[in-house]
C-alpha cells in the first residue's frame, strides 16, 4: 500500500504541475532511481548518464550497431604514430547560455575533467598530456602513447561539453544548475523529485527535436513505475523488469523496446579499501562464494530466463569476449576452500539496492551460498548511498551492475588498476595494471584481445569481483510515442521522437 500511495502522490505531483493542461508537447519519463550529481565530471551512476544525455551533447555518440557517429565533433584523425588525435568541431554550436562551443571550450572541458575535485573522468583521460587549440574549430590532443579507446571515451561522459563560463562560476556545484550544448536545457531539479528540461531553440539539430519539455521522476518500485505508465502519468519508463515484459506485450496501449546489453550484473568485494576489507581478503573465500553460484539457475529464477548467466566483464557479442565456458557451480569444492581458509561457517554482508531486480537475485544467491555453509546478510541500501559507502570503503560486498562500454577499456581499466576512481574494491595487482595499460596502447585488435585475455585471466583468479549475468534491455512506452529506438547502452535519446 505504501508503494501504491507513492505512485498516486507522484501522479498528483505531475497533475498539479499544470503540465497536462499545457499546449506543449511534454515527455514524462519514469526513472529507475534518483541520479547523483548531474555534472559529467562528477557523476558515477548509470541513471545519471540517462539524465545527462537529455541535455549534454557529446563529441561523438554510438549508433545501434555500436559504431561511432559525429555529434559536436564532425570528424577525427589520428597521427601516424598514434600519439596525436585531432578533432574537427561542428560550426555554429552554442551552449545553453549563448557561449560558443569552440576549440577553447573543448580544451577547457578536457582539463576540467582531468583536474576538478572529485572527478571520475581523470583515469579515462590519463593518456592526454596536453591539448592544443589549432584554430577556432580544431583541437589536437597530444598523448604519451597511443590510446586505442580514446574516441570511445569521448562518446560518453568525458565527451559531454559544459559551458566554461557556467563551470567557472559554479565550480563543484555545477550540477545544481548545469549548462551544456544539448537539445534540452536544464530548468529545475527537486531532490528525490522531478527534473525538468525545456527544448533549446538554438540547438544545432533543433529540427530533429519534436518535444518541448521533458520531465523525469524516479520511482524505484517497478510495479508502481509500470502502473504510472499504464495510467498515463509517464510516457516512457526505463529498465522495465523482465517479469513485466509479458504484461507490456499484452497491453494494446503500450509498446516495448528491447536491445542486447553491453553491461553486466556483478558483486564487488572489499579486498583493500579501508578497515572493512579484512573480512574478504582471503582469495579462497571469494572463490568459494563464486563456486557456490549457479548462474543459469540464478537468471532463470530471478529474470524469467530473459537474461543470460555470465562471468566475464566483456559481454558476448564483443570482439574481445573470451569464448570460454561459464564458471560451473561446485559446492563441494567451495566447502573445501572454506575449510582450508578456516572459514567453514563464514558470514558476510552484502549491500543490495531496493529494486526488485537486485533484491530477488540477491535472495537467490543467498540461498545458494547457504548450501556451502556461507551466511550472506542482505543490507538494503539505496543506489547513490551505496555508491558513496563503497567509495569510502564502508562495505564488505555489494551487488550492482555496470552499464558497459563499447571499448573493453571502459569495462576494465577504471576497475582493476590500483588507484582508479571506480576501483572501490581496493584491488591492486601490478601485473594486471601493466597489462591493461599495455592494452590501452595497442592498436591492433588481435594483439589487444590477447592482452585482455591475459590480464582478465589473472583478475578472474583473484576474484575481487564476480560477474553474474548479462541483461536484455527493456523499455516500455505509451503507444503514442513514435520513432523511439533503444540502443545497447540503455540511454534515452529523444532525437526524432514524437508524441502523437
Amino acid at each position: 500500500m505504501r508503494y501504491k500511495l507513492a505512485g498516486v502522490l507522484a501522479a498528483a505531483s505531475l497533475l498539479l504541475s499544470g503540465g497536462l493542461a499545457s499546449a506543449q508537447t511534454v515527455m514524462r519519463i519514469g526513472l529507475n532511481d534518483d541520479p547523483d550529481s548531474i555534472d559529467p565530471a562528477l557523476s558515477q551512476a548509470f541513471v545519471t548518464r540517462i539524465v545527462l544525455t537529455t541535455f549534454c551533447d557529446k563529441l561523438f555518440d554510438i549508433d545501434a550497431k555500436l559504431g561511432f557517429v559525429p555529434r559536436l565533433a564532425e570528424s577525427y584523425e589520428w597521427s601516424e604514430d598514434g600519439k596525436a588525435l585531432t578533432f574537427k568541431l561542428r560550426p555554429n554550436v552554442v551552449f545553453h547560455d549563448g557561449e560558443p562551443l569552440n576549440a577553447e571550450a573543448v580544451k577547457y572541458n578536457i582539463q576540467r575533467n582531468q583536474t576538478i575535485e572529485g572527478t571520475f573522468r581523470k583515469p579515462e583521460l590519463a593518456p592526454i598530456k596536453s591539448v592544443d587549440v589549432v584554430d577556432e574549430l580544431t583541437v589536437r590532443l597530444n598523448l604519451d602513447a597511443p590510446s586505442a579507446p580514446l574516441v570511445s571515451i569521448f562518446a560518453d561522459r568525458a565527451g559531454m561539453m559544459v559551458s566554461p563560463k557556467a563551470a567557472e562560476a559554479l565550480g563543484v556545484n555545477f550540477g545544481s544548475a548545469p549548462v551544456c550544448a544539448g537539445p534540452f536545457k536544464f530548468v529545475s531539479r527537486v531532490p528525490q523529485g522531478r527534473i525538468i528540461f525545456e527544448k533549446f531553440k538554438d540547438y544545432w539539430d533543433v529540427d530533429n527535436i519534436h518535444i518541448d519539455r521533458v520531465e523525469m521522476l524516479a520511482v524505484n518500485d517497478p510495479t508502481v513505475r509500470l502502473s504510472n505508465l499504464q495510467s498515463g502519468q509517464f510516457d516512457l519508463i526505463e529498465r522495465l523488469s523482465p517479469t513485466d515484459v509479458k504484461q507490456v506485450e499484452a497491453d494494446a496501449n503500450l509498446k516495448l523496446a528491447r536491445a542486447p546489453d553491453i553491461g553486466y550484473g556483478y558483486v564487488q568485494f572489499n579486498v583493500g579499501n579501508g578497515a572493512r576489507a579484512e573480512k574478504m581478503k582471503d582469495q579462497r573465500v571469494r572463490e568459494a562464494i563464486d563456486l557456490s553460484i549457479d548462474r543459469e539457475a540464478l537468471v532463470n529464477v530471478a529474470f524469467e530466463g530473459l537474461y543470460a548467466g555470465g562471468d566475464q566483464v566483456i559481454a558476448p557479442g564483443s570482439f574481445y569476449h573470451d569464448e570460454r565456458p561459464v564458471q560451473k557451480r561446485d559446492v563441494e569444492r567451495a566447502k573445501q576452500l572454506l575449510k582450508e581458509a578456516g572459514q567453514e561457517n563464514f558470514t558476510f554482508e552484502m549491500m543490495v539496492r531496493p529494486d526488485r531486480d537486485f533484491q530477488v537475485p540477491a535472495q537467490v544467491m543467498q540461498s545458494m551460498l547457504a548450501e556451502s555453509g556461507i551466511n550472506m546478510v542482505i543490507n538494503t541500501t539505496e543506489n547513490v548511498t551505496q555508491l558513496e559507502a563503497a567509495r569510502q570503503g564502508n562495505f564488505e560486498s555489494y551487488m550492482s551492475f555496470w552499464s558497459g562500454r563499447v571499448d573493453p577499456d571502459g569495462n576494465t581499466f577504471a576497475f582493476y588498476t590500483c588507484k582508479s576512481a571506480n576501483n572501490r574494491m581496493g584491488y591492486c595487482n601490478p601485473k594486471v595494471e601493466e597489462l591493461l595499460t599495455k592494452a590501452r596502447q595497442t592498436i591492433d585488435p588481435e594483439a589487444r584481445k590477447a592482452i585482455y585475455k591475459e590480464a582478465l585471466d589473472l583478475k578472474y583468479h583473484d576474484r575481487p569481483d564476480l560477474s553474474l549475468w548479462y541483461r536484455q534491455l527493456f523499455m516500455a512506452m505509451s503507444s503514442k510515442v513514435e520513432n523511439y529506438h533503444l540502443f545497447p547502452d540503455g540511454l534515452i535519446r529523444l532525437q526524432g521522437v514524437k508524441i502523437n
